[in-house]
C-alpha cells in the first residue's frame, strides 16, 4: 500500500509531465538525435561519439543491487530497471527535473514500485525497455550491463538489445550519495553502440554492512542511447 503522501506526489508528477507533453503529438519516439547530453566540463571520461547520434532518452527507475564482501562493504552485482521514454519531453522545463522528481515518488515509500512511476507518466506504452545484468559472456565471470528493447517498444526484432562494457566513469558531479555517471560501449546486439548513464539520483550502499548481506538501493537515472547514423 502506497504511503498517505504518494498519491498527492503521484499526481503531481502526472500533472507535471502531461503539462509539458500536451503540445506535443507524440509522446513517445520523438526523434532526438540533435539533443545533447550536459556532460561536466573540464572531464574527458564521458565523450559524445562522433558519427553517431542520439536514437532514444530514458528514464530508468529501478533498483542497485549489492552484496556485502567478508570486508564489511558493499560490491556491486548489478541493478534492475524499467526505462521509459522521455524523448519527447527533452527540451522542456520538466525535463532537467524528472529523475529527482520520479525519485521522490519512487522513494516515498517501500511500498511505491516501478509500475506506480510508470502509470505516473503514461502507463506502459512508454516503456522503453529494460536495464539488467547477466553473466560477462566473454570471460564467464562477473556480470555486463544489458540493456532490452525485446519485450516492450521493439517487440519483433530479436537484435533490439544491447550487452555492454563500461569504459568511461566519473563520481556524479551531485555527490557522493548518487551513484556515478557512465559511458557504455556496445559489444553484443544492435540496439545501441554506445550509452550514458548520466543525471543519477540515489542508489548508492551504506558504508558498511554485516558480510553476505544483499542489498537493493532505490534510484533514477537518465539513460542516453547512441547509435550509427546508418542503423
Amino acid at each position: 500500500m502506497l504511503s498517505k503522501f504518494a498519491p498527492l506526489l503521484l499526481l503531481a508528477f502526472s500533472a507535471s509531465v502531461a503539462a509539458a507533453a500536451t503540445p506535443l503529438i507524440q509522446v513517445t519516439g520523438c526523434n532526438v538525435q540533435h539533443a545533447t547530453p550536459n556532460l561536466p566540463s573540464g572531464q574527458t571520461m564521458l565523450t559524445v561519439p562522433s558519427g553517431e547520434i542520439v536514437t532514444n532518452i530514458g528514464l530508468g527507475v529501478g533498483v542497485q543491487n549489492y552484496t556485502c564482501a567478508s570486508t564489511g562493504t558493499f560490491t556491486s552485482v548489478g541493478a534492475l530497471a524499467e526505462l521509459l521514454d522521455i524523448s519527447c519531453l527533452f527540451g522542456t522545463p520538466v525535463f532537467g527535473n524528472l529523475t529527482t522528481v520520479a525519485f521522490d515518488i519512487f522513494n516515498a515509500s517501500p511500498a511505491v514500485t516501478t509500475q506506480d512511476v510508470i502509470n505516473a507518466l503514461g502507463g506502459d506504452k512508454i516503456v522503453l525497455g529494460q536495464h539488467y545484468f547477466v553473466t560477462n559472456p566473454f570471460t564467464g565471470s562477473g556480470v555486463s550491463p544489458t540493456f532490452d528493447f525485446r519485450a516492450a517498444s521493439k517487440k519483433g526484432d530479436p537484435n533490439a538489445f544491447v550487452i555492454a562494457n563500461k569504459t568511461g566513469d566519473i563520481p556524479a558531479p551531485t555527490g557522493s550519495q548518487d551513484i556515478d555517471w557512465l559511458e557504455l560501449t556496445g559489444a553484443i546486439g544492435d540496439l545501441a553502440k554506445h550509452v550514458f548513464r548520466i543525471d543519477t539520483k540515489a542508489g548508492q550502499p551504506p558504508s558498511t554492512c554485516t558480510p553476505n548481506a544483499f542489498l537493493s538501493v532505490k534510484y533514477t537515472a537518465q539513460y542516453w542511447f547512441y547509435n550509427s547514423t546508418s542503423s
